[in-house]
């Protein structure tokens, strides 16, 4: 028979296994530096130091001065030169010519390459903006990995501690002769067990931290960015066809689309100007030495000559170029329909995830999640009372934690599910 002294010594030694693991457990959590960073904070980061996103900035640079360079008109052309006729014994003397040329664009080439340019610039923002919409989507599913990994692994860590008491209670336990040897070493294996699920949990937190320092431009080796929130907020009433005609208004692509088809169209036009017959203008001035020759001498003279060169534009018969101009066209009307289309799908697809994740979300609301934690509390309660066993006790624990990752796991898609919604229709009121 156990003495009150033997329980007041099992008691106490509980007691401080308990105090002495919760120590080594707020260990693991403060094992690197963190910095926190609210969602506002951090989307405008993104936008700022992005160097994926900062590098395509640089087209519209780009663009821009593709749209000078259109503007130049054609070079003019200086030359020089110097004759002599050879002839000394006769003295016929010698001379000096110098002309400029310059090449009279006709047809509209320059107003042609000018408006081509203008339209690559636009779509180049236009492309741009795109990126920014895909980004923020990305950086935010980033942000929402981060916070989920964060809740796996308080989850992990929790069961872990229970069963860690659980085990530590088992022991002692055994010592006392109330169960068996093998229930003890049960408890301590699924212990064990568990502790591996934090580590891997904690090594995911990490890494999902470390990509929030990537799409910020921040990455520092010695502290990562911990992101502040939850998974609440992400209710939203939506009507499917206000959300197509969103999307047909507000995507970028589908801007970028159609912006496509005014480049092609122009380009066209240039293909058809560049078939036009430039003009050649030449002006130049000669200039003859004096002809000493006794037969028939000749006084210094100085000639200004100017003159018009018309090409003869055989290359006019292949219509290689406008031919493929107008394929071009016809092409980006193709793709223009493509994507819209392919919009219109992608906001029904992502439309119907997220209804279906708002009613796995309110199935969870109503219980299942205490109703699993009320039934492992009563298996523990039993099983320290004798009333239940250690299998009962186990399988309870891992449907508890089985509904608890369905239940985040949950959470976290209805989340997601509401930022590729926005993203397919173009809208954007992410805040959290």
């Amino acid at each position: 028979m156990i003495t009150i002294k033997k329980y007041i010594q099992v008691l106490l030694g509980m007691i401080i296994l308990n105090i002495s693991f919760t120590v080594k457990a707020q260990k693991v959590d403060t094992a690197f530096a963190k910095k926190p960073i609210d969602y506002h904070t951090y989307i405008n980061l993104v936008g700022k130091n992005n160097l994926a996103y900062s590098a395509e900035k640089f087209n519209i640079n780009i663009a821009d001065a593709a749209i000078q360079t259109a503007r130049i008109f054609p070079d003019p052309q200086l030359g020089f030169g110097w004759f002599d006729n050879g002839q000394r014994r006769m003295k016929l003397g010698y001379g000096f010519n110098s002309e400029v040329t310059w090449t009279l664009e006709m047809g509209g080439k320059r107003k042609a390459r000018i408006e081509v340019a203008r339209n690559e610039a636009q779509l180049s923002r236009l492309l741009l903006d795109n990126y920014f919409r895909n980004l923020r989507a990305d950086a935010t599913l980033a942000y929402l990995q981060a916070i989920q990994n964060k809740i796996v692994l308080e989850v992990e860590s929790s069961s872990y501690l229970q069963m860690k008491k659980l085990a530590e209670s088992d022991s002692i336990r055994f010592k006392l002769g109330v169960i068996t040897q093998v229930d003890a070493r049960q408890s301590k294996l699924e212990a064990g067990t568990m502790l591996n699920d934090v580590y891997s949990a904690e090594a995911e937190w990490k890494a999902s931290l470390a990509n929030l320092s990537l799409l910020s431009g921040k990455a520092k080796s010695d502290s990562l960015l911990y992101p502040r929130g939850d998974l609440s907020g992400f209710e939203r009433q939506f009507s499917l066809q206000d959300l197509v005609i969103e999307a047909q208004n507000n995507r970028a692509d589908l801007k970028a689309a159609l912006q496509s088809k005014n480049v092609s169209q122009s380009l066209l036009k240039q293909a058809k100007a560049d078939r036009a017959i430039d003009l050649g203008l030449s002006f130049g001035v000669n200039n003859a030495s004096y002809v000493r020759n006794t037969i028939a001498p000749t006084p210094a003279m100085t000639t200004v000559n100017a003159g018009v060169s018309i090409p003869l534009k055989f290359s006019n018969n292949r219509s290689g170029e406008l031919r493929a101009a107008q394929y071009g066209t016809l092409q980006a009307e193709t793709t223009y329909r493509q994507t819209e289309l392919q919009i219109q799908t992608e906001v029904t697809q992502a439309y119907f995830t997220y209804t279906a994740a708002q009613k796995q979300v309110n199935q969870f609301k109503s219980g299942l999640l205490t109703e699993a934690k009320a039934i492992l509390e009563g298996k523990m309660y039993s099983y320290k009372r004798g009333q239940s066993s250690l299998l009962e006790v186990l399988n309870a624990q891992r449907t508890y934690n089985d509904v608890q990752h369905s239940y985040y796991a949950t959470l976290y898609n209805y989340a997601v599910a509401l930022v590729e919604l926005e993203r397919a229709a173009g809208i954007w009121d992410i805040n959290f």
